[in-house]
């Protein structure tokens, strides 16, 4: 077994820089290489997290032979290509939510993962959060009963929704998250989708979005995602019922689990995902992170979340943007 498992990063917008710092806080990770087109700012994270490898262009970073996995975070529009590089160069990778802007694009990525003997896996790091893991098992115990109706939110800070609603909507970008969770606690299939949207601040994406989804079980699943929020209460605000038959589960991860009053007002940090203590990044990312070296260095690939399901996810959330547009019901 390999004692660490060198990585490089290949996209360094904020979520890059926040999986650097949960890499260097792990035991059995060395962050090794850097990539992003920009040069200057791929010198100066170079420089901060001691990294002397780096590159401005994913081919050199994936021919690299002393890197043994990568983790993609660009632009979800510009997964595909990386993936597809570092898979056929032979390394372990790691993608970010949502899998890519397109079906197609998906099942390649999925077909060269399938066609290879690294582990390929997609974050959709709330299958690692403790919450969501306690709801499941709880479910798959029948203490609930057949799942009957979910309702989720997930909205967060206009101050967060302004760096990235130029490149991906709300539906897509923090829809894919629980519409994962729905498909993973009933193990149902989403026949259709229909979904509203809102423009508030006249980005290229809408701020708001709202989905129904009805499962072959019978279920209806509900999405809210708000990406407007008074900047100065919440990071996120998620939350999630799912009610049953013989019960119900209610999951509450930020809001009004912890909450600070100071001379600004108040405010809701997010604590869950990838706080911060004795200086490193910790949190849930950091178990997913550990999960998926666990994979890696024991020869496996990870199951936790596989990447077919993380596929019919996109693509129930690619069908909601098309109801939007649309104006109809979309089959998924």
């Amino acid at each position: 077994m390999v004692e660490k498992v060198r990585f490089g990063v290949i996209g360094l917008g904020w979520f890059g820089e926040i999986h650097c710092e949960v890499l260097q806080g792990l035991r059995n990770a060395e962050l090794i290489a850097l990539c992003t087109r920009t040069e200057s700012k791929l010198n100066a994270l170079a420089g901060r997290f001691g990294v002397e490898r780096a590159y401005t262009d994913y081919i050199d970073l994936v021919a690299d032979p002393n890197v043994d996995a990568v983790i993609v975070t660009t632009p979800w529009d510009q997964h595909c290509k990386p993936v597809l590089a570092a898979l056929e160069s032979g390394k372990h990778v790691f993608v970010e939510k949502p899998l890519a802007s397109t079906v197609g694009e998906c099942q390649a990525m999925i077909d060269a993962a399938d066609q290879s003997d690294r582990a390929f896996m997609v974050g959709h790091i709330c299958r690692f959060n403790p919450r969501y893991v306690a709801a499941k098992a709880e479910i798959d115990s029948g203490a609930i009963g057949r799942i009957v109706s979910m309702y989720a939110r997930r909205n967060i800070s206009r101050r967060i929704g302004e760096m990235v609603l130029d490149s991906i909507g709300p539906i897509i970008g923090d829809g894919v998250h629980d519409t994962d969770i729905m498909l993973w606690f009933t193990g149902a299939n989403i026949e259709t989708a229909f979904a509203r949207t809102l423009d508030v601040n006249g980005h290229r994406n809408p701020d708001v979005g709202w989905t129904m989804y009805q499962f072959d079980s019978g279920a209806i699943g509900v999405c809210e995602n708000v990406w407007c929020l008074p900047e100065n209460a919440f990071e996120i605000d998620n939350r999630m019922e799912i009610i049953g038959t013989e019960g119900a589960i209610y999951i509450h991860d930020t809001h009004p689990n912890y909450s600070v009053v100071d001379k600004d007002g108040w405010r809701s940090p997010n604590t869950t995902s990838w706080p911060i203590l004795a200086g490193v990044r910790q949190g849930v990312l950091a178990t997913e992170m550990e999960y998926f070296i666990g994979c890696v260095q024991e020869g496996v690939k990870p199951t936790v979340v596989r990447p077919e399901e993380a596929l019919a996810a996109t693509r129930a959330c690619l069908a909601a943007e098309a109801s939007a547009r649309s104006g109809h019901v979309v089959k998924v």
